[in-house]
């Protein structure tokens, strides 16, 4: 059996590679609309979340879990381990004032405008 420390931080782990597929997700997911109609709902749904979040200056609960996770598997703060180093820049940028975050919010909406207005202009192309 597993020490306890060891599920912790692996559950951090889980909880970091979830967190970035769901800014993928909310980055890239409205091509996916272009496929499968039905996601519309959850990708905008997602978008919103993460806007809010950035304009609101809030941090996601995914980071409030993750960062729980590690504590209680025995690390001070958040450090190496496999997958870390790769995606913790992506996931957590170092030094995010509320300006940066406010322009993440605004990339983020612009990105997604622009690929449903392609998705609009390519339904209306093929009826």
């Amino acid at each position: 059996m597993l020490p306890e420390n060891v599920l912790f931080r692996g559950f951090a782990d889980l909880v970091l590679v979830i967190h970035f597929g769901f800014i993928v997700f909310v980055l890239l997911g409205g091509f996916l609309v272009f496929r499968w109609r039905w996601v519309f709902w959850f990708h905008v749904s997602a978008v919103l979340w993460a806007v809010l979040l950035e304009f609101g200056g809030w941090m996601c609960p995914l980071t409030y879990l993750e960062n729980w996770l590690r504590l209680s598997g025995g690390e001070a703060n958040v450090s190496g381990g496999v997958i870390e180093p790769y995606l913790l820049p992506l996931v957590y940028p170092g030094n995010l004032t509320p300006l940066m975050q406010a322009q993440l919010g605004s990339i983020v909406a612009a990105l997604n405008l622009g690929i449903y207005g392609l998705l609009f202009f390519y339904i209306r192309r093929i009826r």
